[in-house]
């Protein structure tokens, strides 16, 4: 056992558990070499903390070096290439060998695959495009404000229904919504497919607001000049605020290993393995059957370590997922709805609670329960939801 050596690539929420999990059964009785070439995590809801003036963006990182876990090594460094077969990784910091190798580098966002995009609009999916989306929302007078999902599938299906809501309170905080139209439009029948309840309590949310719904319909490119969206269908929306959810795909490097078909690594949805032995491929990368988010992520990350613990111990693994997750949704005015949902099984859910302002203090514990589990420290997300300052707003 001393000399299993496990690598573990990407530090999101499946790595970031995976590695919990196995430090936790076994301490520095075996080596977990952790890579991501980030120096810090951010939790997904943070983001939207950020671009709405909740938080200031140094408060909702949380540095790598902070790992302080028996037996695991993060390395901050560039993934070069993936040999699954030989379970060796080349990387910008020199090459790792692993008994297990266990691929959580999550999905990359592909903004040039929209043509008009990086000059026309603006991404809110990564650290950075959350705060230039911020800035952006600072500096808007009012108009024609798109929120446009330009593929699928797409990280945290909650999120851009949560964004047209949190952009219909910024602007009416500001008294700029009477001269401002918002459209949300999204290639999915309902907001989020697997919860009815969920969409239905969205759809009367958008409604009641004054928010344009435009189910099953899909921006495919920007023109800045004009300020003009095409659709894929042909017609044209016109806008003066694009944010968007580019297009989602997997990793380069991860396509370079010839793991992936159809787009993404495909696993045994109970088992998380994939045709390599002693290969797992958990969170957004892996086509497992869930929505990909990090609640999914984590539940994939507690089977992936239980099956790796066994195979370190010489037993039989027995643990198999579910496809539970439970996760939170923004309306806007501190009122947070919980949604809880079951894919897998005789009975899929998605039952809808609230929303509520107490879910908001549940939401927020939530977040502060996984950074003191990973990192070891005390955080609160958006403490009594005080307003940063967002830059250009003073006077208005």
């Amino acid at each position: 056992m001393s000399n299993t050596r496990i690598l573990v690539l990407g530090a999101g929420f499946g790595g970031l558990e995976l590695t919990t999990r196995l430090s936790q059964q076994f301490g520095d009785e075996v080596e977990i070499v952790l890579i991501d070439q980030s120096d810090a995590f951010v939790l997904g809801f943070s983001k939207l903390d950020v671009m709405f003036g909740f938080a200031d963006p140094a408060s909702v990182r949380h540095p790598y070096a902070e790992i302080v876990k028996p037996g695991v090594r993060f390395v901050q460094a560039v993934i070069e290439s993936i040999d699954p077969a030989a379970k060796r990784v080349q990387t910008s910091a020199g090459a790792f060998d692993g008994h297990v190798l266990v691929i959580a580098l999550g999905a990359d966002l592909d903004t040039a695959a929209t043509p008009g995009l990086t000059d026309g609009g603006h991404e809110f999916y990564t650290p950075e495009g959350a705060i230039a989306a911020r800035d952006a929302i600072a500096g808007f007078g009012g108009g024609r404000v798109i929120v446009g999902v330009l593929s699928t599938p797409y990280k945290c299906p909650p999120a851009p229904s949560e964004t047209a809501l949190l952009m219909h309170q910024h602007l009416t905080d500001r008294g700029l919504r009477d001269r401002s139209e918002i459209a949300l439009v999204v290639d999915f029948g309902r907001p989020i497919p697997p919860s009815p309840d969920a969409s239905s309590a969205l759809l009367k949310a958008f409604e009641e607001r004054g928010i344009a719904w435009h189910p099953r319909r899909e921006v495919c490119a920007l023109d800045p000049a004009r300020n003009e969206a095409t659709l894929r269908d042909g017609a044209e929306l016109g806008y003066d605020l694009f944010l968007a959810v580019p297009v989602h795909r997997a990793p380069a490097v991860v396509l370079e290993s010839g793991m992936i078909v159809d787009g993404w690594i495909p696993v045994d949805s109970q088992t998380l393995e994939t045709s390599f032995p002693d290969v797992y491929a958990i969170g957004d990368v892996a086509a497992v059957g869930t929505p990909r988010a990090g609640v999914f992520a984590e539940g994939h990350a507690a089977v992936a370590a239980e099956r790796i613990s066994a195979r370190i111990r010489g037993l039989t693994a027995s643990a198999q997922y579910g496809g539970h997750g439970v996760c939170y949704v923004e309306f806007g005015d501190d009122q947070v709805g919980q949604i809880d949902v079951t894919f897998f099984g005789d009975q899929k859910t998605g039952e809808l609670v609230g929303p509520s302002e107490a879910l908001l203090a549940e939401k927020a514990n939530f977040g502060s329960s996984r950074i003191r589990r990973w990192f070891g420290r005390e955080w609160t997300a958006r403490e009594d939801r005080p307003p940063a300052s967002l830059p250009g707003t003073a006077g208005d």
